[in-house]
This record gives C-alpha cells, sequence and structure tokens, in this order.
C-alpha cells in the first residue's frame, strides 16, 4: 500500500527542545543562569554578580576576579499550563513535572589582576513540554525536549581603569526528542484520494507512535564590555551570537498500534483486491512499518539556528548599601522561520515556524542588609516571539511577566549560597492542536486557547579559594 500519503504532523520534529518548561524566555531560551542575577530578574550586564555567572551574563564582568573562584547552581523550573478546545471546552493540562537548568562557572585572575580567565558551563537555550498521551494535539506532540549545553572558556582584562572588556567562545552540545502519534483518517487509503476517512474511519484514530530523537554541536562567540562605574552609573553591553547546529544522524522509532477496526464488506480497498469480504486495517498497514517502509525506523537529518542576543544594561548604586539595574535585551528570533527535515525513506518536509523578533525589559534592585546578607528584587516583561499560526502544544508561547525575589549570604569570608525565587505569568494565548496540512498556514485555523505559568526556584554556592 505505497500510495500512503504519510503527514508527518511533527510540529517541531527535530527543532524545538532545550527547553522546560516551555522555556521562561522568548521563544525556547532560558535565562536563569544564576541565583543571584535570577533574584533580581536576571538584570547583570552593567553589574554583574560575583558568583562566576558573569560569564554567561556579561563575560567583562569576571576582569576584576582577585581569588579563584567555584560556581555552581540551578534552577528548577515547574510548569503549568491547560489547552481548552473551543468547541468542546474540554481543558486539557500539562503534565506535572519539574525541569533543572544546571549551571557551573570557574573564573581565576590572570596577568598580575589586569584580566582574569573562567570556564562556564550553562543552558542558554532549551524547552521541555510534556501533555498527556491521549491530548487531542498528540498528533503534533505530546513530548516535546530540546537540552543545548554551551562550554564557554572566557578571557576578560582591563581595557582602561574604567574599561573592562571580556569574551569567550562558545561549544555547544545539543540533544532534541519529540514523540508524537499518527493520525489514520487523512491519509490516502486507496487512490487517487480517497482517505480512511471517506470510508468512515473517525478524526483521531492513531495507528502509530514516533520518537524523533537526535544530537548535533554547533560553535559561537560571546563577548561584553563595561564601562564605569562613573557617578554611581555603570553601564554594561554582552553579546551572543547566533549559531547553526547540525544534527545528522537522528533516528526517528516509529511503531505501530493496532487499531483493531474492520472494514466492511464492498468497501474501496477490498474492491483493488478483487474482493467483497471485509478488509482488517492493521495487517493492512503493517507492511509499511516492516524494514524499508515509509514507516520503518529511518534515519534522519535536519538543523537548528540558535538566536543572536544584544543587551544593553546600566547599574546605579545611589547609596553605598542599594544598587538599581536595568537591562534592554533584544533576541533575533527571526532565524527560526523555517525548520528542513530530510528522512531516510519519507523524504524532505518543510516546516514554517515564522518567528520574529523579540524585547524585553528587566528592572532589578538589590539592598546589603549587613556585610554578609543581600535581599534582591525584580521584574521583566517581554513580547511574544512566535506568531499566532504556529502555536502548537510543542511549544505554546506568548507574551510574559516576571517577578523574582532573592536572598545572598556570606556563609563565612570564602562560601556565600545565593537562593531565588521567580513566578512567571504569560498571558493567555491562542493557538492549534491540529496540523493545518499547509506550508504556510493561518491563524484562523487555531482551535483554541493555551493558558501558561511556572514557579522557578534557584540556588548557587560560590567558592572562593
Amino acid at each position: 500500500m505505497r500510495s500512503f500519503r504519510l503527514s508527518l504532523a511533527a510540529g517541531l520534529v527535530l527543532a524545538t527542545a532545550a527547553v522546560p518548561h516551555p522555556a521562561a524566555a522568548q521563544g525556547y531560551g532560558i535565562y536563569e543562569q544564576g541565583a543571584c542575577a535570577m533574584g533580581r530578574a536576571g538584570t547583570g550586564v552593567a553589574a554583574p554578580c560575583t558568583d562566576g555567572s558573569a560569564i554567561f551574563f556579561n563575560p567583562a564582568g569576571i576582569a576584576s576576579a582577585e581569588r579563584q573562584q567555584l560556581g555552581i547552581g540551578g534552577t528548577v523550573i515547574a510548569p503549568a499550563g491547560h489547552f481548552t478546545n473551543d468547541l468542546s471546552g474540554f481543558s486539557t493540562p500539562l503534565r506535572d513535572a519539574a525541569y533543572p537548568v544546571p549551571n557551573l562557572y570557574y573564573t581565576r585572575p590572570w596577568g598580575g589582576g589586569r584580566a582574569a580567565l573562567g570556564l562556564g558551563l550553562f543552558a542558554p537555550y532549551g524547552l521541555t513540554t510534556e501533555w498527556p498521551e491521549d491530548f487531542e494535539g498528540r498528533f503534533l506532540g505530546y513530548r516535546s525536549r530540546i537540552s543545548a549545553l554551551y562550554v564557554q572558556p572566557t578571557i576578560a582584562t582591563h581595557l582602561l581603569p574604567l574599561v573592562r572588556i571580556g569574551g569567550g567562545l562558545d561549544l555547544s552540545f545539543v540533544s532534541v526528542q519529540l514523540r508524537q502519534r499518527l493520525e489514520l483518517s487523512s491519509q490516502i487509503a486507496a487512490a487517487p484520494s480517497t482517505t480512511f476517512g471517506n470510508l468512515g474511519i473517525p478524526y483521531g484514530t492513531e495507528f502509530a507512535d514516533v520518537n524523533l530523537h537526535g544530537k548535533g554541536t554547533g560553535i559561537g562567540y560571546h563577548v561584553g564590555a563595561q564601562v564605569g562605574p562613573i557617578g554611581g552609573v555603570t553601564l554594561g553591553a554582552r553579546y551572543l551570537s547566533r549559531q547553526l547546529v547540525t544534527i545528522r544522524n537522528a533516528q526517528a522509532g516509529i511503531s505501530q498500534i493496532m487499531t483493531g477496526i474492520v472494514l466492511p464488506a464492498s468497501n474501496p480497498i477490498a474492491a483493488t483486491m478483487g474482493s467483497n469480504a471485509p478488509v482488517p486495517i492493521d495487517p493492512l498497514l503493517s507492511p509499511e512499518f516492516a524494514a524499508g517502509g515509509p514507516l520503518s525506523t529511518q534515519s534522519g537529518a535536519t538543523y537548528l539556528r540558535f538566536p543572536e542576543q544584544l543587551v544593553l544594561g546600566l547599574a546605579w548604586q545611589p547609596v553605598a548599601r542599594a544598587r538599581l539595574l536595568f537591562d534592554f535585551q533584544y533576541t533575533n528570533w527571526s532565524v527560526f522561520d523555517r525548520l528542513q527535515l530530510e528522512f531516510e525513506h519519507l523524504g524532505q518536509r518543510v516546516l514554517r515556524e515564522g518567528y520574529g523578533k523579540s524585547y524585553g525589559y528587566r528592572f532589578g534592585g538589590e539592598w546589603d542588609l549587613s556585610r554578609a546578607a543581600t535581599v534582591r528584587a525584580g521584574y521583566y516583561t517581554h513580547g511574544a516571539a512566535a506568531p499566532a499560526e504556529t502555536v502548537t502544544p510543542n511549544l505554546p508561547e506568548g507574551p510574559r511577566n516576571s517577578f523574582s525575589v532573592g536572598l545572598g549570604l556570606g556563609l563565612t569570608r570564602d562560601l556565600r549560597v545565593d537562593l531565588a525565587y521567580q513566578y512567571i505569568a504569560q498571558a493567555d494565548r491562542r493557538g492549534r492542536t491540529v496540523d493545518s496540512g499547509a506550508a504556510d498556514p493561518t491563524a484562523s485555523l487555531n482551535n483554541g486557547l493555551y493558558t501558561f505559568h511556572a514557579h522557578l526556584v534557584g540556588a548557587s554556592l560560590a567558592l572562593a579559594f
């Protein structure tokens, strides 16, 4: 039955994973790379924290390192959300889960104190979205995951007494996964265009489970600068470059799901066989899953583009014990426009994502209660990267507002711990649970409402020696 028109509604297939959650920033970006900065809503470009996380927030910030320091930490993201269908009113929740995002930083002075070296491990992009396996959007995806670990060797120096610059090379190690079901009624049953739906098979009949997964690597760079303080004001800027990640050895594991359906006698398929007998569907489909068949386990390839980021920041210290911070963030999500997939037996498929550029605004502050204790708070807001026509179960992303608080404690002269809590509130976003079947879908096909919020808890430990 090689007349099958396989409509792998791959949603993000090999490309919208890292990350969690859905992610805690625009698109599938993650900005929670240190509990100190997280407590003040991620503001850290002009005045990074001293826990080593400057390697991510602004590489120039490690230039003043006086001793070696090891910082280790992470953030746990607990998302919650629903999809509510317009017609049925039925609401399906995301699976309850918590996702860890680790980070590790090492810094040391170099060159007689005028420079510093560092090494960072962090995950600036990522996504995990999980729905129940019977969710109506399972034909686009019921589990989507991207994990992008960046390894960044860094160097920073004092260019002038009040000017510091820094930069590093980013090596990314990326893994992706999509789990989805295949729907039968839309498949071609008999030439030229008779579908199984035309033969009475109801929409929502699943006949296969797909597990797409793969790994790849990329390379990019990260640079930053600081100027000040001048009159209590410090300015900062950082740029994280675009990356192209090629995934050449992906695997699509496809397994048959038995339907138990038998077509009645005198159906068009039986006629093509020269018979009027009833036709069991499952034996008819089985050859498609055999070795070399279009639905057999097979290799695949694709590529991902991680967007560039530009962040500009200002820090003001009005009194000795207080700091106020502001960051403006630009992320060029327009690089995630189309996704081209190549399968060994299924051939090529191009999916339109149509993401756009996004902008965020972060406000933070901290107050030193004593030499050993600091309290922090912050707020940020940003727009959506995904257009209305490509909001799917894999990444139901939208405009967000977030509030955070934090506490830093010096346990000893050499050991410091930072804690943070953040709440993310996303605006309700209309989206879809079905494949449009078109290269350029339209927002008019959206069939329901996605809601989302998340609780995040971060902790970091910094040891100087």
